[in-house]
């Protein structure tokens, strides 16, 4: 079987390579007929071992019946557990305010129909007429041909379910949807309108021309560029290799540390003054008023007497995942119990939280020393995953990361960090979901008031419609792909901008060994075609008008692309080609983005720590109340990397005074993410610092060989 396999596989790689485009047209441009495919293959595998290979398969594995589709077996225990749903059926068709486009009518017809068919005695194939072809696969054998009934009766649960699971699909096509949802309705009413001047406005705060040719020409001609670069230096590259039609690239080994940093790193970690969290959070709030940002809920402006303490005492009892109790006094007016919920009710909600959150981001830049760290211009999204021990409908099952036994669900909260190492914002995302379906929502959603330019992320975030999307909206993305020699590398030809095809492009093009790959043609008609609506995606996401997961599970349910996720996808594959050929030829672009995903990890494990309470899980099933427990965490984050940076940069300072000399290399490694020097256990003393303007006291690390060693990083 394996050998049968393999000669199967060698046989479609052959000709996947003859058929780049899935067309009759070869990757020169001249057209390839059927015997010289043919002719190809049998260069690897003969016909007739071709022929033994697909009878071994076919032997092995029949092929499927008349309305086999491999869920029989599923839905005939689904039609079981009709009487759970009954009860639901009619308020479901008739109390939701359902919507649909032309392809779902049929869906929605047979939905609102359902309450008739159940209230049938005996329902017949005249309770469905017109509506039989929502009976497909497996279902029809279930629907028309129980065995306990005679025709032209139907088996009324087995229907009701098959018009549920079209219903299903067609929610997630939003070929239909519930009119003024949130979450199921229909993205395109709300995308900004086309009329011209609204257009424009878009085109021009996005730098895009309302022709996409021009711009799709010089695409064209800088992706040549990169081609024949590129191409020119794979014969001093020592890390990339293309052989046998085939690129690989090498691991990249961890880059060496500059001279002097380690003694530097062990110093300043010592200096750290040793400091309870609620006091650092105090002495954070008394240098940039953080705390003070915080809006009401209701917007008023009046401030209770000693507001910054309970402000502080939330923060501690929500991002360490402790309750009040722990924080509360009730000898403290500012501390009681019912003070801090009342407190909590007003100030900490989302908004709030991003505003303050966005005052220590602002305010980071001002210490010297994040001027090495980065520009600010970088981030990364990355995903860091809780137990949700309570029934939520917003947590989903992974056995992975959350583990198995009575109620295995988690969430994910996808956040943003800098390269300045500050936290950007964060999102909740229900489960273990793809990344690439929320990294845009999350990007729009930042508490920084200055967005990045580049967007890093792991790979399992990236798809073409991603990039797509992405490069739309003016943002560069530049995912860490683990393997790119299975990854398809595209081009632009030009011709087909008006209508023809570039033939035998490959004997003048100067792309040296580029020229021996599978390369494929990017479709410039599906662009051009839907530039218009992609612009108004684009415009609708920057104003968050519209969510891109809607727009992306629209674009791509049941397997297949839309018109329009069609052409983000190609558009998209224009700058991941970009992105791999700059991965593929330099190192540094290559370390940027592998450098700041570790800066989300390290990230994350101070988050481990800080969230300790509950053993870090979350106990809040719904989705306000986890959003605001994580937006806590964030804040806290924020706030001990504002600390660290202060003193960090006071210890440098020091070093530098007694006569080290402590480079601008040495200083870039430096990291604000140590906490070993901070408490988060005890009782929680809520006092604020009595510093007058000072910095605290450097420590010495020889005072007391007790203490515990700082954690490296």
């Amino acid at each position: 079987m394996k050998t049968a396999a393999s000669r199967m596989a060698a046989a479609w790689a052959v000709v996947l390579r003859e058929l780049p485009d899935g067309e009759l047209v070869g990757g020169d441009g001249g057209l390839v007929s059927m015997p010289q495919v043919m002719s190809a293959v049998e260069q690897v595998v003969s016909r007739d071992d071709l022929a033994a290979a697909v009878e071994a398969v076919r032997q092995l594995l029949p092929p499927p019946g008349e309305g086999d589709d491999g869920d029989a077996e599923r839905r005939a225990a689904l039609v079981d557990r009709y009487a759970t749903v009954k009860s639901f059926i009619e308020l479901l068709a008739s109390v939701v305010p359902w919507g649909c486009t032309e392809a779902g009518k049929p869906i929605l017809a047979a939905l609102r129909g359902l309450p008739k068919l159940i209230a049938a005695k005996k329902p017949g194939v005249v309770h469905i007429h017109g509506l039989e072809g929502l009976v497909t696969g497996s279902w029809r054998r279930l629907v028309f041909a129980n065995p306990k009934l005679a025709a032209p009766l139907i088996d009324r649960p087995a229907f009701v379910f098959a018009v549920l699971e079209q219903l299903h699909d067609a929610l997630r096509r939003r070929d239909v949807y519930a009119v003024g949802a949130d979450k199921w309705g229909d993205p395109r009413v709300q995308l900004i309108s086309p009329r011209v001047r609204e257009r424009d406005t878009v085109l021009t705060a996005l730098g895009l021309p309302a022709d996409p040719r021009a711009h799709l020409a010089e695409l064209a001609d800088v992706l040549d560029g990169a081609y024949r670069q590129v191409g020119a230096g794979l014969a001093t590259n020592d890390a990339a290799q293309i052989a046998d039609g085939k690129l690989s690239l090498a691991r990249l080994e961890a880059a060496p540390y500059p001279e002097g940093y380690q003694a530097v790193h062990d110093a300043v970690a010592a200096m750290l003054p040793r400091i309870d969290y609620p006091e650092l959070l105090l002495e954070v709030n008394a240098r940039t008023g953080f705390l003070d940002t915080m809006p009401h809920i209701s917007g008023s402006k009046a401030r209770r007497d000693d507001l910054d303490l309970s402000l502080a005492a939330l923060l501690v009892a929500r991002s360490c995942n402790i309750g009040l109790r722990p924080v509360a006094k009730p000898g403290t007016t500012a501390l009681g119990e019912n003070r801090l919920i009342g407190v909590e009710k007003g100030y900490f909600h989302g908004e709030g939280m991003a505003v303050a959150a966005a005052i220590l981001v602002s305010k980071q830049a001002e210490i010297p020393i994040t001027a090495d760290w980065g520009g600010g211009m970088v981030a990364s999204t990355d995903g860091l995953r809780f137990v949700v021990p309570v029934r939520s409908l917003h947590a989903r099952p992974s056995p992975l990361y959350f583990g198995i036994g009575k109620r295995p669900r988690g969430t994910t909260w996808l956040n943003t960090v800098s390269d300045k190492v500050m936290g950007l914002g964060g999102l909740v995302v229900p489960g273990t979901l793809r990344d690439s379906l929320y990294i845009l929502d999350a990007i729009h959603r930042l508490d920084a008031t200055k967005h990045p330019d580049v967007i890093t992320t792991d790979q399992g975030s990236y798809s073409d419609i991603v990039y797509g999307m992405f490069a739309a909206c003016g943002y560069q993305f530049a995912p860490r792909h683990a393997d790119i020699t299975d990854t398809q590398l595209w081009w632009i030809d030009t011709a087909m901008l008006d209508g023809e095809i570039t033939r035998d492009h490959r004997a003048s093009n100067g792309w040296g060994a580029f020229n021996t790959l599978a390369l494929r043609r990017v479709s410039v008609p599906a662009v051009v075609a839907e530039w218009d609506d992609m612009m108004r995606v684009a415009g609708s996401l920057a104003t968050s008008k519209v969510r891109a997961y809607d727009l992306i599970k629209m674009m791509t349910a049941g397997g297949r692309l839309t018109g329009l996720g069609n052409a983000f996808a190609h558009y998209g594959r224009i700058f991941k080609t970009l992105h791999l050929l700059q991965v593929i030829h330099v190192e540094a672009y290559r370390r940027m983005v592998g450098t700041q995903l570790n800066i989300g990890e390290s990230r994350h494990d101070l988050a481990r720590n800080v969230l300790f309470g509950n053993l870090g899980r979350l106990t809040r099933g719904y989705e306000r109340g986890m959003e605001n427990l994580l937006g806590a965490l964030g804040l806290g984050l924020n706030a001990i990397t504002w600390w660290n940076s202060l003193y960090v940069d006071a210890a440098v300072n020091r070093l530098e005074a007694g006569g080290l000399s402590v480079g601008p290399q040495v200083r870039a490694r430096l990291s604000p993410l140590l906490f070993a020097h901070i408490n988060f256990h005890g009782s929680y003393p809520i006092q604020r610092p009595d510093l007058q303007g000072h910095l605290r006291d450097l420590h010495d690390a020889n005072a007391n060989a007790s203490e515990p060693e700082p954690q490296k990083r």
